[in-house]
């Protein structure tokens, strides 16, 4: 397999990705055919996966104006993926140009094209770095060089916690990465979930792919979504299907079925 020239060398491109299988459910072009093969499996049987993901982008930028509207101007999206049209610092920059945003990612192809994206930004960054080691996030000289503490900050979790299997303790993580914020940081979360995908028995196929390339996909239920948000207050409408909170669709948005796939919500810290 010829390596493209925008790939970061010492990667593995014969291991799929989850980050880059995401790109190409958006239509990007930061992917390998590894990637792309698996996403074609996996929309054999769901074939709705591009609609959910860009219904999981769509609630990201209302979530990220909510913020906004609401005073935050700092955001640390981890799990960010690979930049695509309308990110975190391009929705928050349209409302507040002086708005902070430091990415966190551990693939390096996500990681090597937000450098590239951001390159000349002063009020933006990017960090290696893994959910599962918040700590090493909170102690990335980028963070502490964006990111003021004793002023709210949004946390994006965006299509990212479902990755992360219990035994490894997602909870822990959200909690110590709340802890370590403000009072009036926000917390933006979507997450995948059986519930209101048109078909049980096609996403579970979706859910053998991921295992089969060796990255689980969790499907877990409102209750269980829920726990991630102790410590916050959930915002009106509170956690519900990714298309109904605070919704700005068009006439065709709401008749699509799979937008509503999966769980979203943004909670207060008080």
């Amino acid at each position: 397999m010829e390596r493209p020239a925008w790939a970061p060398q010492g990667i593995d491109i014969t291991v799929p990705s989850v980050s880059r299988i995401y790109d190409y459910y958006l239509g990007g072009s930061h992917n390998f055919e590894v990637d792309r093969e698996a996403a074609r499996r996996a929309m054999a049987h769901l074939p709705g996966l591009p609609k959910i993901m860009q219904a999981n982008r769509a609630f990201m930028r209302r979530a990220v104006r909510y913020a906004v509207s609401e005073g935050v101007t700092q955001f640390l999206d981890i799990g960010s993926g690979i930049p695509t049209f309308g990110s975190v610092h391009e929705v928050a920059r349209a409302l507040a140009p002086e708005a902070r945003v430091l990415y966190v990612d551990h693939d390096p192809v996500a990681v090597a094209h937000s450098e590239a994206v951001l390159e000349g930004d002063p009020l933006a960054g990017v960090v290696a770095a893994d959910l599962r080691k918040p700590a090493e996030i909170l102690r990335a000289p980028a963070f502490r060089a964006l990111i003021d503490t004793e002023r709210p900050v949004a946390l994006l979790l965006v299509a990212v916690l479902h990755f992360i299997e219990d035994s490894e303790d997602p909870a822990a993580a959200v909690a110590e990465l709340l802890d370590a914020l403000a009072p009036g940081s926000v917390l933006i979360l979507t997450h995948a979930a059986y519930e209101h995908i048109p078909s049980r028995q096609d996403a579970s196929g979706v859910v053998g792919v991921y295992r089969d390339i060796r990255k689980p996909l969790v499907m877990r239920t409102a209750e269980e979504i829920a726990g991630f948000f102790a410590g916050t207050e959930l915002v009106d409408p509170g956690l519900v299907p990714m298309a109904e909170w605070r919704p700005e669709q068009g006439p065709g948005e709401e008749a699509e079925p799979y937008a509503n796939s999966g769980y979203a919500g943004v909670g207060r810290k008080a």
